[in-house]
């Protein structure tokens, strides 16, 4: 049970090595956004991963349920992390550059 629990730890640590590098590209969308005058949140890009998260999970076995559940609470995450840097930002328009 030892080894199975520090292969657990260690799986854990990879996914928050994960999270840190997807949290790294949210931000470089948020820039991308503000250049470009998007919304923080796209309704269609948010159906469109849930999707895709769904059949890759059905793909590996997992529960596409649980799949959804976990990349929509992540999801709203890192569309409220946008919001917040896209309404910062849009206090101080000369920023954009």
């Amino acid at each position: 049970m030892t080894a199975l629990r520090r292969r657990i730890d260690a799986l854990d640590a990879r996914l928050i090595a994960l999270l840190a590098e997807r949290t790294r590209l949210i931000d470089r969308a948020a820039q991308i956004k503000l250049r470009d005058g998007l919304p923080a949140l796209i309704e269609s890009r948010v159906e469109e991963v849930a999707a895709n998260v769904r059949g890759l999970a059905a793909q590996e076995g997992v529960d596409p349920d649980l799949a959804d559940s976990l990349w929509r609470l992540m999801m709203t995450h890192f569309i409220d992390r946008e919001a917040r840097f896209l309404d910062a930002r849009a206090a101080t328009p000369q920023d954009r550059a």
